[in-house]
């Protein structure tokens, strides 16, 4: 398509065909920075939540190792059985850390994208070993946007965390006068501060860089007059075609209402839009629809059917019944059997006036 959208501008928003190629692609709108501002910011907030019991599972783990640090006996197996306690309590220690980053991980960019599988972009890409277009993408817009949006979020969280350092500033100096838990307790509340306020910028920081992203993306994926063009061909056919088809498609319905018509026993009308033609005859079940027709169709039906003596009769509810229900060369339901029975019947008593 871009062969046909060469030279123009991209004025048109991206067709739902197209949003959707570039998803299999896996070309979406998301932003990076916002699955990891969101867990920074929620770990934050749960070791807040979380320092008492951290800070005592910490001490006991501490107590026990020191009470028993003079029965050990240094061997590989005690050093072995050691590791691993050690192991498992850290593991213990940040599995609702990892459990909590990998859920929030995965929530955000559900939120942003949905849920995206694509192959393709797992296929390796040996183009972007070249030094020439590593170059290129190094020294591009999108890099230079990259570092100043980069050099953005040191600046204004690092000016956040000076303004909060320089006003509570007084305050850690009289931490050189008190006590050692006392000032633990205000430098752990102090770092807490700090990390949530940075945490909070960094989120605000990445919103702004997701509704960018969105942005450049729709703009990325606008396209052509003429991309739309050629691809609603490429969808719905090529319009000369598809009006060629509906010319045929009418020549023929028009030659079989010219043929089943004339020997059609009514045609029952709405009065003017629907025309379907019955046909019934000794032996048969029920009455057969063998044409039917709205608009154009219509009005030849009822030329015809003056042309060559067939009843014409109004009926609207039937009509528009045996026109939206009844396919042509089937009986008519049961529920029409008494409405179109007295349909014929006023037909046969007009022939007999009529031979009268």
């Amino acid at each position: 398509m871009g062969f046909f959208g060469h030279g123009q501008e991209k004025t048109e928003p991206a067709t739902p065909k197209r949003l959707q190629e570039a998803r299999r692609r896996g070309q979406v709108a998301r932003s990076p920075e916002l699955s990891g501002a969101v867990v920074v910011l929620a770990l934050v907030c749960l070791c807040y939540l979380m320092r008492d019991w951290f800070f005592y599972t910490v001490a006991r783990f501490w107590v026990e190792y020191l009470a028993n640090f003079g029965r050990w006996e240094v061997s590989p197996a005690n050093a072995t059985a050691l590791l691993w306690s050690v192991g498992v309590f850290c593991l213990q220690l940040l599995a609702p850390v990892f459990l909590v980053a990998l859920v929030l991980a995965v929530a955000v960019n559900l939120a942003q994208v949905g849920f995206v599988f694509s192959p393709q972009a797992l296929v390796p890409r040996f183009e972007r070993l070249s030094i020439t277009a590593g170059l290129a993408r190094l020294f591009s817009t999108r890099a230079a946007f990259e570092f100043l949006k980069a050099l953005l979020k040191i600046c204004a969280i690092g000016g956040l965390v000076a303004w909060l350092v320089r006003r509570d500033f007084e305050t850690l100096l009289l931490l050189l006068c008190a006590s050692p838990a006392k000032g633990f307790g205000v430098v752990v509340d102090f770092t807490f501060r700090l990390a949530l306020v940075a945490g909070a910028a960094y989120v605000v920081l990445a919103l702004l860089d997701y509704l960018y992203q969105r942005r450049s993306y729709q703009k990325e994926m606008m396209m052509t007059k003429a991309e739309v063009k050629e691809e609603y061909r490429q969808t719905e056919g090529d319009p000369l075609i598809k009006g060629w088809v509906r010319r045929k498609l009418r020549q023929v319905l028009l030659n079989r209402i010219r043929q089943e018509v004339p020997k059609a026993t009514v045609v029952v009308t709405n009065p003017t839009h629907i025309a379907v033609a019955l046909k019934y005859e000794t032996g048969m079940n029920a009455p057969r629809v063998v044409a039917k027709g709205a608009g154009y169709l219509a009005a030849r039906i009822r030329k015809f059917a003056a042309e060559n003596g067939v009843p014409v009769v109004e009926n609207p509810p039937v009509a528009r019944f045996l026109y939206y229900k009844v396919e042509v060369g089937e009986e008519i339901p049961a529920a029409l059997y008494q409405a179109v029975a007295e349909i014929i019947a006023l037909v046969y008593r007009l022939k007999k006036r009529r031979a009268v």
